[in-house]
């Protein structure tokens, strides 16, 4: 089965990456950057919110009821309005009170103006859970399988850029104050591939 994470790079190819870039009227290597942090980041907020039997199960009925994982299929559509409406309502649901901090810190792992990374990662969130719903119908996972594999994920994510799993889990870590993320732009290459 191939991950999440390598799904996701297939699909946040260069045109996406363009697309993104236009719409936020950045800078393409900063965009690029901001989402090589936000994509670990909203996964390991996924698998986090599934580490338990509850939060898995609501997890598991969203993808089955709006994330089958055709928004992979429509790439243009990732910064229509409506998409990004759909985005910040998943954030609320991901990151919660954490949100501002998540923030700030790929604000400052990837350069990105700290005004553009809410808007990407409200574009952003659609289709990290679009990957998650694909992959959940095409293995046929119940929650349990569910929490499983996105607890793979993140061993995964930690094995191929050290340090980004513990900087991600002192982010969403609700007792931690400040941002992690601020020291480790320089090991998210090996995410995507892009730096």
């Amino acid at each position: 089965m191939a991950s999440i994470l390598d799904t996701l790079s297939n699909h946040l190819d260069a045109g996406m990456l363009s697309q993104l870039t236009s719409r936020l009227g950045a800078n393409q290597d900063n965009t690029s950057r901001a989402i090589a942090a936000a994509v670990p980041l909203l996964l390991g907020a996924l698998a986090k919110n599934a580490s338990n039997p509850e939060g898995a199960e609501r997890l598991h009925q969203a993808l089955t009821r709006d994330h089958d994982g055709s928004v992979l299929d429509q790439p243009a559509t990732i910064t229509d309005n409506q998409r990004v409406n759909d985005g910040q309502a998943i954030l609320g649901h991901i990151l919660g009170d954490r949100r501002p901090v998540a923030e700030q810190g790929i604000s400052q792992a990837s350069g990105l103006d700290i005004s553009k990374v809410g808007p990407l990662l409200a574009m952003l969130a659609p289709v990290v859970l679009g990957a998650v719903g694909r992959t959940r119908a095409k293995e046929k996972l119940d929650s349990q399988g569910l929490a499983r594999v996105l607890g793979q994920e993140r061993a995964d994510i930690g094995s191929r850029a050290p340090g980004v799993l513990g900087a991600v889990g002192r982010l969403l870590d609700r007792d931690q104050d400040g941002s992690p993320l601020n020291d480790i732009s320089g090991m998210l290459g090996g995410l995507f591939g892009r730096h």
